[in-house]
């Protein structure tokens, strides 16, 4: 089970927070994740956004806590960027205050993070990386965009079984304001919110 951090958030979710439209482009990641459950496969989700800093990060972690939370086996999440940066610190900092628990396990221009979710299960590892990154599935995986920037800017996404197109506003916006943490916090929400409605819809 997740940390009851995490779950005390998570149980203030409700799909009627999401509108009619969202859920529109929820649905066919929805559909993947379904179609992968029914047949006992593996489940490959790769959140890319241009510089795999930010949301990718975001949706990649909330996306295996949710699949955690409702018990969906076989699901690995790996995130990337159309080119490799450094995985921003405010990004972490948003994240411990949900209750996730991060160790930094290597420092430099483009530190690692081990995020753990859970006490059981094995930790995220984060850090930012191409989405053909060797770290990332060569195949048999949805390709999720998480920024219209990397969705546009990326015509082809090699090894992808599906491209699913589910973008949110960039944070970095706020970056240096009083409104940072906030709006970082916002957006980390409404990611979790919408990871955790789809895993919420799967039938097992």
């Amino acid at each position: 089970m997740i940390y009851p951090e995490i779950a005390s958030i998570t149980s203030k979710f409700s799909p009627e927070n999401i509108s009619e439209e969202r859920k529109e482009v929820l649905k066919p990641l929805i559909d993947f994740v379904q179609a992968k459950a029914f047949s006992q496969e593996e489940i490959r989700l790769n959140l890319i956004c241009t510089h795999n800093s930010r949301r990718s990060h975001l949706a990649q972690i909330w996306a295996q806590a949710a699949a955690e939370y409702y018990q969906i086996p076989k699901v690995f999440c790996y995130s990337g960027g159309t080119v490799a940066t450094a995985m921003f610190p405010v990004v972490a900092e948003t994240l411990k205050l949900s209750g996730f628990r991060i160790q930094a396990l290597s420092i430099g221009s483009n530190p690692v993070y081990a995020v753990k979710y859970s006490e059981n299960q094995h930790p995220v590892i984060a850090f930012s990386k191409t989405y053909d990154n060797e770290f990332n599935p060569e195949g048999g995986f949805a390709a999720i965009m998480t920024c219209s920037q990397a969705d546009g800017g990326c015509p082809f996404i090699s090894g992808a079984e599906k491209r699913i197109a589910i973008t949110y506003e960039d944070p970095k916006a706020f970056d240096n304001s009083p409104q940072q943490a906030q709006k970082y916090n916002e957006r980390s929400l409404q990611i979790a919110e919408e990871m955790f409605y789809v895993f919420s819809q799967i039938k097992k």
